[in-house]
């Protein structure tokens, strides 16, 4: 047989010219290509037609079916089923947004073959059948997280209820998860031990932590101190990771029977083609039940784990714990007293017993003084564990959902929670066409400048994350804190933008007939309309920017400020702002914020190009402002980004550089590196290309609109 020759992974320019910007982030939002139901599939209309209790049923049959080629650990895959849950939607982390169960992620490289993950390929293919039999009525993000919610129920514990709505991917989301190169790694910290960044997970390759300690030492104090820091990171309170630790060691056993690097073969994403995607074979003893190897911890946390008790608590303070090793060499506890040694039933084996286990990181929950006091709490009151097991597991398996606007099903709870950043019910009639005129007018006659209109609408709409679909301009919160005292909002120029606004609505509202109203959240983003349609006729076009009017006003009440602080950008290049302290360079930080708002390549260039033409960077910058008519919506910043008339250089300022005039020498602009890149990187530029065409003027201007209304659109759902 001829030799053949592999392609690698990356594309020859990656492995060549490292230091090219990757756009491939954006060019996933081109979602529609990769979607085999096509472009105009409707996953909430096929949901709403599935019978969720017959799904329900089929469930609870599979729960309590055993398979021979993968046996239910005593007689229930509840556990495992609810592990599959948590850990699809424990990926979510709340510095981007990135993560969690929308999109059916788990079935993807990398986070199918993680360590952590182990053996939940079985899991998927437990329930494939259901998925088949409902097909696209029932994504498999719905289907993993449904599956955990009626394992729970199965096993005798009240959720808060189910909510529908995660729409599959079709290929693995662009995440940044570690700068490590080595499975479970740990170089993502800085000097004081706080995850960089978004991160976090405290090791590569884990949903949160190292459930023997921090890198494996057996230390509950430092473990406590990592569960605080891995669980912050998905906005989680003690409460709520006591409660999800407490509540879910609740369930089932971990699996440790023998040395994994002994008997466990590759994982999935390093399989053999005819394994068919599962990983993780085992060659010791049976390969499954009693032999089955997945953390290398290996026991149950009660003696009844089909079942939702106390026991875990009880078992946590009724019991001295001292360190002992798994028979696949990890550390674990169990108890001193050697009483407890059969109080256990083996998963499989009716004539073998053990004795209960705690991880290290259950230890924690007693030794930490701020856990202990919550869980001793739950010991004395087990209603009170159960209510906030119920919430902090709904949060955790819908917290990349968004708002209850998006929840779909009869099952989604009522209750309305301050973390699903609720909004107020609108009391009255929106405002017509004619209305709209007005009002457009109003603002245009207030003395406010086209560049303070659109920073104040873009500040308001910006905050949206395409990623957990937070932010927006819906609620008016640019007004209020955090974000009324973000620096890249232009505190001073923001509160008088939206005092003046303010001004006009409630003039509005008091003239108003036939019970309409207007909301301060639609007459910012209206202010930015009028301003660009303003400009744009400055630069010859009549366009009209499109508006639909239904926005409300949240209060400070509904606003969770340390939450929303997650949302603040250190870098938004649409502004030409940079802090210091941005996670990411300039460039990458551009590719970052554009792809959270889900824009495409050619959105984003249009964008950035139209924004300085506006003048509306933050602080009133003139980096990037490549034109001597501001305000006016033109090309100029295209044309004079890639004429050859100019030279660039480094500015003696750090960030900034400097262009000249080629003949003469003459400064004629400064620029950040987001401005310049549209001229260096050779994908941005063909597109730039395309906008400094003589005939792309009037293109410019519709591509630009629609970009736009995509941004200020982008949270109605």
């Amino acid at each position: 047989m001829a030799e053949t020759v592999t392609p690698t992974s990356e594309p020859a320019a990656k492995e060549w010219y490292p230091r090219t910007l990757d756009l491939t982030a954006l060019r996933q939002n081109e979602a529609t290509k990769a979607n085999p139901y096509g472009p105009d599939f409707d996953y909430a209309k096929e949901f709403a037609s599935l019978d969720l209790d017959a799904v329900k049923a089929d469930i609870r049959k599979v729960l309590t079916t055993p398979q021979p080629w993968w046996p239910a650990d005593y007689g229930h895959y509840g556990p495992f089923f609810i592990r599959m849950a948590w850990h699809s939607a424990g990926t979510y982390r709340t510095g981007d947004g990135r993560g969690g169960s929308d999109g059916g992620e788990l079935r993807f490289e990398p986070l199918n073959s993680w360590p952590d993950n182990v053996n939940l390929d079985k899991a998927r293919r437990l329930v494939w059948p259901i998925k088949q039999k409902y097909g696209r009525k029932l994504s498999w993000g719905d289907l993993m997280i449904l599956t955990g919610n009626v394992a729970m129920e199965d096993m005798g514990f009240k959720t808060l209820g189910f909510a529908g709505g995660r729409v599959d991917a079709w290929q693995p989301d662009l995440v940044f998860w570690g700068p490590e190169t080595k499975l479970l790694d740990d170089k993502r910290r800085d000097g004081k031990g706080n995850l960089k960044g978004p991160l976090g997970a405290t090791q590569m390759g884990l949903i949160y932590v190292n459930p023997e300690g921090p890198n494996g030492v057996p230390d509950p104090l430092a473990a406590a101190a990592d569960i605080r820091r891995a669980f912050g990171a998905m906005a989680m309170t003690d409460e709520e990771t006591a409660a999800l630790i407490a509540g879910g060691h609740t369930f089932g056993k971990a699996h440790g029977a023998h040395k994994p690097e002994e008997c466990v073969g590759n994982d999935p994403g390093q399989g053999k083609i005819e394994q068919q995607g599962l990983g993780w074979a085992n060659k010791c003893g049976k390969g499954n039940a009693e032999d089955t190897v997945t953390s290398g911890l290996e026991g149950a946390w009660s003696a009844n784990p089909i079942a939702f008790t106390t026991q875990y608590l009880d078992n946590l303070y009724g019991f001295e714990w001292v360190k002992t090793k798994s028979p696949a060499g990890a550390t674990q506890w169990i108890p001193k007293d050697p009483a407890a040694a059969n109080l256990v039933p083996d998963a499989h084996r009716p004539d073998v017993r053990h004795a209960p286990i705690m991880f290290t990181t259950d230890i924690a929950m007693r030794e930490d003084p701020g856990f202990r006091k919550i869980t001793l709490g739950w010991k004395k009151n087990p209603q009170a564990f159960s209510d906030a097991f119920a919430r902090a597991w709904f949060k955790l398996t819908h917290r990349d959902m968004g708002p209850q606007a998006r929840y779909l099903g009869k099952d989604a709870p009522k209750v309305t929670m301050t973390w699903q950043d609720p909004l107020p019910k609108a009391s009255y009639a929106p405002v017509d066409a004619a209305d709209v005129a007005a009002l457009k007018g109003s603002i245009l006659s207030s003395g406010l400048t086209t560049a303070e209109l659109v920073r104040a609408a873009w500040a308001s709409a910006s905050t949206f994350r395409a990623t957990d679909m937070r932010g927006g301009a819906n609620g008016a919160r640019v007004r209020l804190a955090p974000q009324k005292d973000w620096a890249v909002n232009d505190p001073a120029e923001l509160a008088k933008v939206t005092a003046k606004l303010e001004e006009i609505r409630l003039g509005f509202n008091k003239a108003a007939k036939g019970g309409k109203q207007v909301s301060l959240a639609d007459l910012i983003v209206l202010g930015g309309n009028a301003a660009i349609e303003q400009a744009a006729k400055a630069a010859g076009h009549d366009v009209s920017v499109p508006f639909t009017p239904g926005r409300v006003d949240a209060t400070q009440a509904q606003t969770e400020v340390e939450s929303f602080n997650y949302l603040q950008p250190k870098a938004d290049a649409f502004r030409n702002y940079y802090a210091a302290d941005s996670f990411y360079g300039p460039t990458e930080a551009l590719v970052d914020k554009a792809d959270m708002l889900g824009l495409t390549v050619p959105e984003t260039t249009v964008l950035l190009g139209g924004m300085r033409a506006l003048g509306a960077n933050a602080g009133g910058s003139k980096a990037g402002v490549f034109t001597d008519r501001p305000g006016t919506l033109s090309n100029d910043f295209f044309v004079n980004l890639l004429s050859m008339d100019t030279v660039w250089a480094k500015s003696a300022t750090p960030g900034l550089y400097e262009g000249k005039d080629r003949a003469s020498g003459t400064p004629k602009w400064t620029a950040t590196p987001v401005d310049l890149v549209f001229g260096s990187n050779s994908e941005l530029r063909a597109v730039a290309e395309v906008y400094a065409s003589d005939d792309a003027k009037a293109k410019f201007v519709t591509d630009f609109v629609a970009a736009w209304t995509k941004v200020m659109n982008a949270d109605r759902f």
